[in-house]
């Protein structure tokens, strides 16, 4: 074989080679452009904000335990040890059917209230294949005040004891440092206290999640209560506090003029006043528990 039908084999091997690898490339670039759907994770470190739900749910098969805890308000002075004398709680659990649905139900000091809800994720943040700006989850919840009738000596009907709360949760996480929330939300109660408040309270909450570092995130909500619709003396609920994550747990450390940590609660009946001291320290646990592994 002579040099030059060496030089055109050598030419042709490497030719054949650079074809044969371009072509491998243009298969995996083929396959590379099928697209996948990217959901958006973590707009929040757990299922509430703080008082509020948050666009989070429990993962399908997960326990998560609540322990919610309030103080007394600070302005109460030394004598109560600015409110630490009092406390407030509520005992909690919730749980993730799918992916989609959460379950939870608690018990609170607050009326010796036993609440029920069902959680339901209806649109999920996305990109890729499917584009999807902002996720959307349902909540309805129900309440039942167990105090002994203040009045046993009259006719007494168990729809009285009974409330219900609606709301919509639409929010976008902008990137891995901000995550904002609306929840417009609808309260009714069977019993109001006094004529001149409304069976159905309509209120507008906002979260908002703002990441510092990895395991801690700055938290902050304000539910606004539509005019003439309760008495004067209620105000609406702000709250602010820090989420540190620890493993298993997640511990909420906050500040709100709210009381109480159910809906018909902390929207319809807050009095504490931010700017006047009429502040509870707070605290939320969360541990979850993996009571179903997924299938791989």
């Amino acid at each position: 074989m002579t040099r030059i039908s060496l030089f055109l084999l050598a030419i042709g091997i490497v030719l054949g080679s650079s074809t044969a690898a371009q072509a491998q490339d243009d298969l995996l670039s083929l396959l590379g452009e099928e697209e996948v759907t990217d959901y958006t994770t973590a707009s929040f470190k757990t299922t509430r904000v703080v008082n509020l739900h948050s666009l989070e749910n429990t993962h399908a098969g997960v326990l998560d335990f609540k322990i919610n805890h309030r103080f007394g308000q600070l302005n109460q002075g030394v004598y109560d040890l600015f409110g630490l004398d009092n406390a407030s709680i509520r005992l909690g659990l919730d749980y993730g059917i799918t992916s989609r649905l959460q379950i939870g139900v608690g018990r609170s000091t607050y009326q010796k209230m036993l609440d029920g809800y069902l959680k339901y994720r209806i649109l999920r943040q996305s990109t890729g294949k499917v584009n999807m700006p902002v996720s959307v989850t349902a909540v309805a919840g129900m309440y039942v005040n167990t105090l002994k009738w203040a009045n046993p000596d009259r006719e007494n009907y168990f729809t009285s004891r009974l409330s219900y709360a609606w709301q919509l949760l639409v929010g976008r996480k902008f990137n891995d440092w901000i995550t904002v929330q609306l929840a417009p939300t609808l309260i009714h109660r069977n019993l109001v206290p006094v004529r001149a408040e409304k069976n159905d309270v309509y209120a507008l909450g906002i979260g908002v999640r703002q990441r510092l570092t990895r395991r801690v995130t700055l938290n902050a909500e304000y539910t606004w209560v539509a005019p003439d619709q309760l008495n004067a003396r209620y105000r609406d609920a702000v709250s602010v506090g820090f989420d540190i994550e620890t493993g298993g747990h997640v511990f909420q450390l906050h500040l709100t003029n709210a009381t109480w940590m159910t809906e018909p609660g902390f929207i319809t009946e807050t009095t504490g006043d931010f700017l006047d001291g009429g502040i509870h320290f707070g605290f939320n646990i969360s541990r979850v528990f993996t009571i179903v592994k997924p299938k791989i």
